[in-house]
């Protein structure tokens, strides 16, 4: 085993999490020292050197194994899974069935949930959201939020902001072509 649950407690929406401590030396973590918080040892692997620092929380039926990090003020929850050599921090949440993994990077206020998938070497931070079935790889998402599942004859048009940004728009067909939706789906993007 390479940590243990400590007495030290903490209540988060009715539920106890407990500080978690190193029993050996790991990765650049040291015997003794003092992790984020955890509800039961199914929510991080002892094996690997995957580890939560700081006031981290991971709970529900979430998990982190392989090399991964979580810390700062990162909360993980639900089903959400974050492996390889993944680094979750700040004020990341990920939460549903999301999935954090590869050398993926998600920090900041980002939230990724539902069904999304972050990996490879991608990089999700600021306010930005991944949601849905959504996919993201190897680029950068800064802010914003990034949902979308098109049919495979729906045309995807790229709008530039600056050098540096650029915003993705489509107009989806609905069953209702109820007008009011669509302009609800312009006025948020």
């Amino acid at each position: 085993m390479k940590y243990k649950l400590t007495k030290e407690t903490k209540e988060v929406y009715g539920l106890k999490l407990f500080r978690i401590e190193a029993l050996k030396d790991f990765g650049d973590v040291e015997k003794g020292e003092k992790g984020g918080w955890i509800e039961k040892e199914e929510n991080l692997s002892q094996e690997n050197n995957a580890w939560i620092y700081g006031n981290a929380r991971v709970y529900g039926n979430a998990e982190i194994y392989g090399n991964a990090s979580v810390y700062g003020d990162a909360w993980i929850y639900g089903n959400a899974r974050v492996y390889g050599n993944a680094e979750i921090y700040g004020n990341a949440e990920i939460y549903g069935n999301a999935s954090v993994y590869g050398n993926a990077s998600v920090y900041g206020d980002a939230e990724i949930y539902g069904n999304a998938s972050v990996y490879g070497d991608a990089e999700i931070y600021g306010n930005a959201s991944v949601y849905g079935d959504a996919w993201i790889y190897g680029k950068k998402l800064i802010s914003g939020y990034f949902y979308h599942t098109k049919e495979k004859s729906e045309k995807i048009e790229i709008m530039e902001n600056d050098e540096d940004y650029e915003t993705l728009y489509s107009e989806p067909k609905y069953e209702e072509e109820g007008t009011k939706k669509q302009e609800l789906l312009k006025n948020n993007l």
